[in-house]
């Protein structure tokens, strides 16, 4: 229990405390508890260090500026701790391997590679962390677009690639998920990371035959490598299609559960139908 609370006060005090100057012992001690304590929990709950989980929220939001704003790279730099644009450059391209001024020209929507995790559940006792976009904000959007079609996605084989290629590896694959699914952004259309390798983009379509268009336009990229230390690495990823309805029927509620539950409803038959298809 005390564990549960203790993520929950430093996951808060980081969030209130991203444009401000403060250091890991200061999250330590905002949650009356050791910096080796902390790490511990960091590494067991989120599997990053207090001091990478930082740098991971705070270029997320930097990505978020440059999309969004106007403000100068040099400004969004300050504004998130860096007193050097050039170490900002550096820390920017370790997280979205491109530099700001790349990614402000290139990206047209953006959603996060490292999103925010939100307060834990217990579950039996113990700490469970799930790293996802809290998407309540969105209620309103997806009760706006009922009726409309979403689509699903999420990397194949991208344990391997992490744990025989290596984390760094596993990243780029991600980033390349995401460009592949941002590129398929119209207007009105929004991306979002369910979790690790997890990717729904709610459409504006209600034609299922438009819908289908545009995930097999995603899913023609399959194949496709990236460059990781001088080798290739296919990326490839599942897709499925599914229609945004009320939580039960008769009903108007549209959840973030409810959305999770139809997309591993579908993406569950997709695997079943590849996996037959292999035999």
């Amino acid at each position: 229990m005390k564990s549960f609370y203790v993520l929950e006060d430093a996951l808060r005090f980081i969030e209130e405390n991203l444009e401000n100057d403060f250091t890991q012992n200061d999250v330590a001690d905002a949650c009356y508890i050791s910096l080796s304590g902390l790490q511990k929990l960091f590494r067991f709950a989120l599997h990053f260090s207090v001091g990478e989980y930082i740098v991971k929220r705070r270029m997320t939001c930097a990505a978020k500026a440059l999309c969004e704003t106007d403000a100068s790279v040099t400004e969004i730099a300050f504004r998130y701790g860096y007193n050097s644009p050039e170490v900002f450059t550096r820390a920017f391209t370790r997280v979205w391997h491109v530099k700001p001024s790349e990614f402000r020209k290139t990206r047209r929507h953006f959603f996060g590679i490292c999103p925010p995790v939100y307060p834990p559940q217990e579950n039996g006792g113990t700490v469970h962390m799930r790293n996802r976009f809290d998407i309540s904000e969105l209620y309103d959007y997806l009760q706006s677009n009922k009726g409309t079609y979403a689509l699903g996605f999420d990397i194949r084989n991208l344990h391997p690639i992490n744990t025989e290629i290596g984390r760094e590896a596993g990243d780029l694959a991600i980033v390349e998920a995401m460009s592949r699914i941002d590129a398929a952004c119209g207007d009105g259309m929004i991306a979002l990371r369910l979790g690790g390798d997890e990717f729904v983009l709610v459409t504006t379509l209600s034609d299922p035959a438009a819908a289908k268009e545009l995930l097999d336009g995603v899913l023609e990229k399959n194949g496709n490598p990236v460059v990781y230390q001088g080798q290739e690495i296919p990326i490839s990823l599942h897709g499925c299609l599914f229609e945004i309805t009320a939580a039960y029927e008769g009903g108007t509620a549209i959840n973030y559960q409810h959305l999770m539950n139809k997309f591993n409803t579908e993406m569950d038959d997709v695997r079943r139908r590849e996996a037959k298809t292999a035999e």
